[in-house]
């Protein structure tokens, strides 16, 4: 478990500074406290009795709270986080009409990410973007034109944040998350705090006073609240239910409702509006659109025909036991693997190698790195958290980068995410110190420029960051996208070479690990 050290802590919170002498948790660079069971000495059974995931402490989860599963439950409590959400949604509705001035658009929209919860994009530490202007922004137009009924639907059984995403181009899963864990903050801080005092010791914890934690009505601001909570480092720790988090998109989300858009229309009882929404969507796409074809004629549809909207809601309503049992049985995928089987491979390392007895070099300790990934990927399933399968398409390069985050824990050495020198972003920067330095760069097989860039962009990247040591990982989800990187790897000469590491995420041809023995 980290260790403690006493030490003074400022929080400053407008115009009140308050000093709190506390045991600060310090983490150990060779630790392998990666979660928050290890790092508090909490076993894990505890958590999952008491319904809180068992985040990582050190590198964002891919999990993200969907609004869906708020509404969808019968618990009371959560019934009255969607009256709450909705009532400050209606507050600001109401509000849209009025001209309001920049200030009070961030005051009142603009966020910052809830970072204590662990749970995000970010592939080292806890640091996102947060709610900033080009989101507040769109959500007050939003509520100025097309969400400008909202609280008042009669077709939907319920009101839904999520209509934003349907409306508002460029919001996706993680703002949705991100705004819901906002108007929920002072529920998840009540929860973490009850842990905290049931659970920890005394000098795990401490009093932090935490800024937007509630909202007044009466003065329409937001308001500081003072709670107990676990103790990392000079920050808190955020809780969250299990039972509120997603891996996927939202249950209600703009891609689902593209794929579905084509079948909307049967569902309007209006005999006379059916035929006309269907009339407009075979002049508009033919007969046998593409999914391509839908996406791009798809704004302009609903433009057209705005009730598809909360056709498209309603369906998933109709649904929405399925979300449930959707979301729990993806959330426990990804715990068994990111939680059990990257703990289980990082210990194994260390068992087998010391890894942490020494510093190796920058280059030295990415490749062991990327090893570690490869062998979660290909061994251990993880490649079920990037290629589920027929049913879903594979994940993007980010979600990789994600995974390559976690695996990097416990390192004395700096790392740095999209470094930019002038020439392009590489993925990962590794440091030791101003002259040791090394290069991550990720690639999928189906990109259709991996040739070039093993030919000439990572010679770019390595002269621009003063560097001639550099990593190329190159992940295949197909039999075809092997043959693709084999064939291209023959010609540049590159098969046997040690910086070229290609990562099998089949999920064709491997066995499950857990099935295996």
């Amino acid at each position: 478990m980290g260790t403690a050290n006493r030490r003074v802590v400022q929080h400053r919170d407008d115009q009140t500074t308050v000093t709190v002498t506390r045991a600060s948790a310090v983490v150990d660079p060779g630790s392998t406290d990666l979660f928050f069971s290890d790092y508090f000495g909490v076993e894990p059974d505890i958590l999952a009795r008491y319904g809180a995931l068992d985040i990582s402490v050190v590198a964002d989860l891919p999990l993200f709270i969907d609004p869906f599963l708020i509404f969808q439950s019968e618990r009371p409590e959560y019934q009255g986080l969607h009256r709450q959400v909705l009532e400050y949604l209606l507050f600001l509705r109401d509000k849209a009409s009025a001209g309001l001035d920049p200030h009070q658009i961030a005051n009142w929209y603009c966020f910052k990410e809830v970072k204590q919860n662990w749970l995000g994009f970010t592939a080292f530490g806890n640091r996102g973007s947060g709610l900033g202007m080009k989101f507040a922004t769109s959500l007050h137009g939003a509520f100025g034109a097309g969400l400008s009924s909202f609280g008042e639907e009669t077709i939907t059984a319920g009101s839904h944040l999520e209509k934003l995403a349907l409306i508002a181009p460029g919001v996706g899963r993680d703002n949705i998350s991100d705004f819901t864990t906002n108007l929920i903050k002072d529920y998840l801080l009540e929860f973490t705090q009850r842990f905290a005092l049931e659970h920890l010791h005394p000098d795990q914890r401490a009093s932090f006073p935490v800024t937007r934690a509630a909202f007044d009505y009466v003065t329409e601001s937001w308001q500081t609240r003072t709670y107990v909570l676990p103790l990392l480092e000079d920050d808190f720790v955020l809780l969250t239910p299990t039972d509120l988090l997603t891996r996927d998109d939202t249950w209600i989300n703009h891609s689902d409702m593209v794929g579905r858009l084509t079948r909307l229309p049967a569902a309007i009882p209006d005999g006379q509006l059916r035929a006309q929404i269907n009339n407009y969507l075979t002049k508009t796409l033919g007969t046998h659109p593409s999914r391509d074809e839908i996406k791009q004629a798809s704004v302009r549809i609903i433009n057209e025909f705005p009730e598809l909207i909360d056709y498209y809601i309603k369906s998933r309503e109709d649904s929405g036991d399925q979300a449930v049992a959707h979301s729990a049985a993806r959330v426990s995928t990804t715990e068994d693997l990111l939680v059990h089987q990257v703990r289980s491979v990082i210990e194994g390392l260390i068992r087998e190698t010391g890894f942490y007895s020494t510093v190796p070099s920058s280059y030295e300790e990415a490749l062991s790195r990327v090893a570690m990934l490869k062998q979660f990927i290909e061994d251990k399933d993880g490649y079920r958290l990037i290629n589920p399968g027929r049913d879903r398409r594979p994940s993007k390069e980010a979600d990789v980068q994600l995974l390559f985050g976690l695996v990097w824990m416990g390192s004395r050495l700096d790392v740095n995410r999209e470094v930019n020198n002038g020439r392009g972003p590489v993925d990962f920067k590794v440091s030791f110190g101003a002259a040791d330095k090394g290069l991550v760069e990720f690639k999928l097989a189906s990109n259709s420029q991996l040739k070039r860039n093993l030919q000439h962009q990572v010679g770019i990247y390595e002269k621009a960051n003063d560097t001639r040591r550099s990593i190329k990982v190159i992940v295949y989800y197909t039999a075809a996208e092997q043959r693709k990187v084999e064939g291209i790897l023959t010609d540049l000469n590159l098969s046997a070479s040690e910086s070229v590491v290609v990562i099998d995420a089949r999920a064709d041809n491997k066995p499950s690990a857990s099935k295996a023995g």
